[in-house]
């Protein structure tokens, strides 16, 4: 019986991305969702709505259909100062409170003595997902 909306869904997947695998749980336990809220991210949502327990697919999701392709327009350099305190390091996730007392991540992608620019792209934003997944039940 394939997925329906509002059913249960256990899944397994691992992820690669550009052929390097980034995240799984094939050695773990399977995520449950219920297909059809939004819960995961709506390219694979969409592509395994005809799968059936038991059943093994690799699926590619566009970035458009994932993270969303990347905007330059969502880095900020931002005076060294307002960082007081913090052992800034490339590559490190910083998190604050947006306008609507949202939480915003943005990832540090250069210091100098002078400034930091920080990155507010999702990290997978412009990458084409691979996944592999099993579904494990649909109830």
């Amino acid at each position: 019986m394939a997925i329906k909306i509002n059913q249960m869904v256990e899944m397994f997947y691992e992820l690669k991305i550009q052929n390097e695998i980034v995240d799984s749980n094939l050695e773990k336990e399977a995520i449950c969702f219920p297909y059809g809220l939004g819960q995961i991210i709506s390219g694979l949502e969409s592509r395994i709505i005809d799968m059936n327990e038991g059943e093994t697919r690799t699926i590619k999701v566009p970035a458009n259909e994932a993270y969303g392709e990347y905007d330059e327009t969502l880095t900020q350099i931002t005076p060294i100062e307002d960082f007081e305190g913090i052992n800034l390091e490339i590559g490190m996730t910083l998190e604050g409170e947006g306008e609507n007392n949202e939480i915003l991540r943005a990832t540090v992608i250069d210091v100098t003595k002078e400034d930091v620019t920080v990155d507010y792209n999702h990290p997978l934003a412009g990458c084409e997902l691979e996944f592999k997944v099993i579904i494990k039940s649909i109830k």
